[in-house]
């Protein structure tokens, strides 16, 4: 099973929204059975999936004593893909989530809070030895500050090279437990979410590889 988590010591970075979709996505696309994994105590997703009509994805409830445990069963009961959703925080809960992970995925949007969060975020994930892919998300078509905080995200690791930019059918679609792609008329926003996971999905080593330009990161982030 491979383990998906989405993770940013800033709160408001999209990272529940985010995993839900992605975790959506990546069943519809055809790359396994998915479980949503929640830790953060705050239950935004729990509210999400208790809205939700569809029986999938599985969503599990635990915390850091039982996380490897319950990632074990999970595994167990034949799922692909664990999807992690994390709070909004550098602390041993996080570390734990990121220590189990294939691949953590840090979205940030452009702004200059977010932008100053990542740094403690891939430090952490630098330190715990993972692979980390920023992803910048709810961001302004054609604004200045979405090009500048590209430049400034990929200076401290690789960028996914598709933007989710800022939509009410993001919003609008969570409110009952639905994602973008399950809502009539947000085809822009679902083309992105299936974009992004087309691309998560090659760096976790599912279905067709291709070649995608990633930003690289510059050596070390403690230069």
């Amino acid at each position: 099973m491979l383990v998906l988590t989405v993770a940013s010591r800033k709160g408001g970075s999209g990272k529940t929204t985010l995993a839900g979709h992605l975790a959506v996505e990546a069943e519809r696309s055809g790359s396994g059975s998915v479980a949503l994994v929640d830790i953060d105590p705050q239950g935004s997703l729990a509210d999400w999936w208790n809205a939700r009509s569809a029986p999938t994805p599985l969503y599990v409830h635990t915390s850091v004593p039982t996380l490897a445990d319950d990632l074990a069963r999970v595994r167990d009961l034949g799922v692909d893909i664990a999807v992690i959703d994390t709070p909004p925080a550098i602390s041993s809960r996080v570390s734990q989530a990121i220590e189990l992970s294939d691949l953590v995925v840090v979205p940030a949007r452009p702004s200059p809070h977010d932008l100053r969060s990542i740094v403690g975020t891939a430090e952490l994930v630098e330190t715990l030895g993972k692979p980390l892919i920023f992803v910048l998300n709810a961001a302004t078509q054609r604004a200045r500050i979405t090009t500048e905080a590209i430049s400034a995200i990929s200076y401290y690791g690789p960028l996914a090279p598709v933007v989710i930019h800022q939509r009410v059918d993001f919003a609008a679609s969570m409110i009952d437990g639905r994602t973008v792609m399950e809502v009539p008329g947000a085809k822009p926003a679902a083309q992105e979410i299936a974009r992004l996971w087309q691309f998560l999905a090659q760096r976790l080593g599912i279905g067709e590889q291709t070649e995608v330009p990633i930003p690289k990161a510059r050596a070390g982030l403690g230069a």
